[in-house]
This record gives C-alpha cells, structure tokens and sequence, in this order.
C-alpha cells in the first residue's frame, strides 16, 4: 500500500458559476480513518464523487493510492458506499453478490456471504424486504468483497436506528482491523466520528478549514476563557487566535500554536473534537463574503 491514500493539489468543482469545492489541498495518510465533516452544502459529496470518479474536477489534480486520477483511470482500488445504501430493491442478496462478481475485476464473494451468515441476513431475501440496518450491511458486505485499499461513505448510518449505526460502525472497524484499509467516512454530527476516526479533514462553503491527524489537532490547539474587558490583552504568546466568543462578561478564544502563557485571570484547557470543529466553522461563517479564508493543514 502507497504512504499517501489521498493527494490533491488545488481541487476544485465547479457547477455553472457556482463553486461547489475550491482550491481544496490534501494530504491523507494511507491506513488513517478519515473523519470529513461540515454543514449541508459545505462540499462534503462532491469531494467524494470527486474520489470515486462520478464526477470530474474543474481545476487541480488528484491522486488515489499513488495513481492520478483521470478519465481513462480505473478505480478497482476504490470504494464506495453514498448514503442511501443504493441497491436494486427486487434483487435478492445472492443477486446482489452476482452482480458484483460480474462487474468487478477484484471480487472476492465468499467475503460477503461470510459477512452476511454472520449477521444472519438469508441470501434469499429480497433486498426490498430488508430492514434498513441490513440493508445497510448489505451494501458494506457487497463494497468490502472488493477487499479495496480505500473505501468511502457519504453519510453512512443518517438513515440508520442507533443499533443499526452500532452494528455498521462495528463491521466498518472490523474490516480496517482486518484489511488496515483507509476509509473515509462523511458526516455533519461530530459525535457520530469521534470514537472512530484518527485523522480529520473539515469543509465549509466548498473549501477546507481545516486537516489533519486529530490527536496532532487537538494537541495544537487550547481554549483561553477570560474576562471580555481584557480580551485584547489575553495571553496569547505566539498562539494565533483561530476564533473568539463571547458569553456576557466573558470570552473564549480558540488558539492555535505553543500553550499560552499562564495567567489568573485566564483558564486555558485543551478543546474536545466536537468544540475544535464548531469553532472553525463559526471562524469561517465570520470570514464568508469577506475574502478567501485560508486551509489550515495539520
């Protein structure tokens, strides 16, 4: 396996007159669990088509396990699961699995039919009949008998019950335990990611705010909160202040760099993975419609 699973350079897509991803430069580790979060709309699935090659970029360059990416490249390494769990409702389960061995150069059946006696979904059921958390297996059980080196989900468990989003979760870390694939899970609830993914890549407004190996993010960054009189005077050092709120007479700055230097009127403390995302997001809803706010890799 390749050391980077993920390289672009200056991504972007481009609907009309319409940026849907912009300028977007990263740089994924192989064999990391990826987190890509952001609002609706943030860009999050036209990356992912971008991956997956359902659509083509406007501008920049793209390279999947060491491979450029282009119209003429396979993608047999890949894939790729979109949030619907998209399968043909009045196939049955052994159709399914037909269907993929047909279409697919790497195809390894009895990985799937494994799977699925293990969680006791009949090959004989008609995918229409399933429930959504097995249906969801299903489609997981079909993309992992590709045994891929980087797999990708838009939203995998939104529609899900929170056994079903257990159970999926469960299979998902299984397969990387297995296969120490890359895989790239989308979502815009934070808590869905944090006990699952090691690396972290943030989207707004079609660019990326933010990327990098979470405990390296977290570990670079601190919460000061201190009174707001005094905010222009916090004590800050070399930090740099990501983003500032303020809460009656007291204000919070997320900062980024050396740990501040101490002082009694200001509490510093490491920030959790839910607040690091908010805060940049809230920095980059101030910055909209101002000018370009700038990537900020880990």
């Amino acid at each position: 396996m390749t050391e980077t699973a993920i390289a672009a350079t200056r991504l972007g897509k481009r609907y009309g007159q319409k940026w849907a991803l912009r300028d977007c430069t990263l740089r994924v580790p192989a064999g990391r669990v990826v987190g890509l979060v952001g609002p609706n709309g943030a860009g999050k699935s036209t990356l992912m088509n971008l991956l997956v090659g359902l659509d083509r970029p406007t501008t920049g360059e793209l390279d999947l396990l060491g491979e450029r990416v282009g119209p003429n490249r396979a993608l047999d390494r890949v894939a790729y699961i979109d949030q619907e769990h998209t399968l043909y409702r009045n196939f049955r389960v052994h159709e399914v699995l037909k269907a993929g061995r047909l279409l697919n150069p790497r195809w390894h059946e009895q990985d799937a039919v494994d799977r699925l006696h293990e969680l006791n979904i009949p090959l004989t059921s008609k995918v229409g009949r399933l429930s959504g958390g097995q249906r969801a297996q299903v489609a997981v059980a079909a993309a992992l008998a590709r045994r891929p080196d980087l797999l990708i989900l838009d939203e995998p468990v939104a529609s899900l019950d929170p056994v079903a989003r257990r159970d999926l979760m469960a299979t998902l870390m299984a397969a990387k335990a297995d296969r120490d694939c890359t895989i790239v899970l989308s979502s815009h609830v934070v808590s869905e990611l944090e006990r699952l993914c090691d690396h972290l890549v943030v989207l707004d407004h079609g660019e990326v705010r933010l990327a990098g190996d979470i405990d390296d993010l977290l570990d670079g960054h601190r919460l000061l909160t201190g009174p707001a009189a005094t905010a222009d005077r916090a004590p800050v050092g070399t930090c740099r202040v990501v983003h500032q709120e303020r809460a009656g007479d007291q204000v919070s700055l997320l900062v980024r760099g050396a740990p501040p230097a101490a002082d009694p009127a200001w509490h510093a403390r490491r920030v959790n993975l839910e607040e690091l995302v908010m805060h940049y997001l809230a920095s980059a809803a101030d910055t909209t419609g101002g000018g370009k706010h700038p990537a900020v890799l880990g």
